[in-house]
């Protein structure tokens, strides 16, 4: 047999260590360099390392590209605008009326025309908004602080607490809103907001609370709260630092779709004699006082309507927006 030859061996060995020795000395270069490579060619590498953005950063950039909720936000930005300063664009008072100028039509300085009472449409519809928006805020402010206090009791400690306000929901649920609040409101004499507030928040925590106790009750079961409770964490920490931010986002998606909803519901009660009285301004006041003269002065009419349904689908389309920003299963 013929003896192995010990050349190309020692040939291949020290092209091996040659090939070792140029690796080493190059490959520091080559680790720097390619990740620029890699970002100048657009190669679907890996994003640098950073801080993880959570989920309400990720919320916040998508409802920033999403056009409905600008147009919403413009409309309610301008709504509130208006509301704490309505002299700014209506310097009239929407207490002055003219009876000589009853149904008119729209005339310089009074774009919107008259009432039937011959106040000017233009003003009472400008300084209505304050009515509105402050009913709608505070109502939503108030449904959804005790809605979610006592939804999320319940869902944390379940048992008795939770039995017992499952079936108070299930009774205020079964009571229709508008027979309600024409028995409620009926024997209220006071004029101000704060009846139809209370009202609205006395029937409207239950919802709320429903979705609170149900946000609470999945995010409990979560590994992170057992890990926190196994460390000995209190219920009050883990309710307020692990569970509350994370079950809060349901809660914010519903009360910004029902803040519409109660806007609508005030002017229904007022159209419906119960809610607000002249001579306070809201646009169900002016709607109920418009609808006799529909088919002479419909401008009367039409305006505050409009304003209306404007604001209530303003507040709709926010809600849908910030529900699409909030939920991950529509990512």
């Amino acid at each position: 047999m013929p003896e192995p030859s010990f050349e190309s061996e020692g040939v291949i060995a020290g092209t091996a260590m040659g090939a070792a020795t140029d690796l080493a000395t190059t490959d520091p270069q080559t680790l720097q360099k390619r990740p620029s490579a890699a970002a100048e060619s657009g190669a679907g590498g890996p994003e640098p390392a950073g801080k993880p953005r959570s989920l309400w950063s990720d919320a916040w950039r998508d409802l920033r590209r999403n056009p409905v909720f600008v147009v919403a936000a413009l409309i309610i930005l301008f709504l509130v605008v208006i509301s704490l300063w309505p002299s700014a664009i209506a310097s009239g008072s929407p207490l002055k009326c003219d009876l000589a100028k009853a149904q008119q039509g729209s005339a310089p300085g009074h774009p919107f025309g008259y009432d039937g009472q011959g106040c000017d449409v233009y003003t009472r519809t400008v300084h209505g908004a304050r009515t509105s928006v402050t009913v709608g805020v505070c109502a939503t402010l108030g449904v959804a602080i005790l809605g979610s206090v006592l939804g999320a009791l319940a869902g944390f400690f379940g048992g008795l607490w939770d039995a017992v306000l499952s079936r108070i929901t299930d009774v205020f649920f079964a009571i229709p809103v508008i027979l309600g609040g024409l028995v409620l409101l009926s024997v209220v004499t006071s004029n101000s907001v704060w009846p139809v507030i209370g009202f609205i928040v006395l029937l409207g925590w239950p919802q709320i609370s429903r979705i609170a106790r149900g946000a609470v009750i999945t995010a409990k079961q979560n590994d992170y709260v057992q890990a926190a409770r196994a460390l000995g964490a209190s219920n009050s920490r883990l309710l307020l630092r692990h569970i509350a931010p994370n079950a809060v986002a349901p809660v914010i998606v519903v009360a910004t779709i029902a803040l519409g909803t109660y806007i609508a519901l005030e002017a229904t009660l007022s159209y419906l004699g119960v809610g607000l009285k002249p001579p306070s301004v809201s646009w169900g006041i002016d709607i109920s006082a418009a609808s006799p003269y529909i088919r002479n002065a419909p401008h009367a009419l039409l305006w505050p309507s409009g304003a209306l349904a404007i604001t209530v689908l303003a507040f709709i389309m926010l809600g849908d927006a910030v529900r699409d920003a909030l939920d991950p299963k529509l990512r």
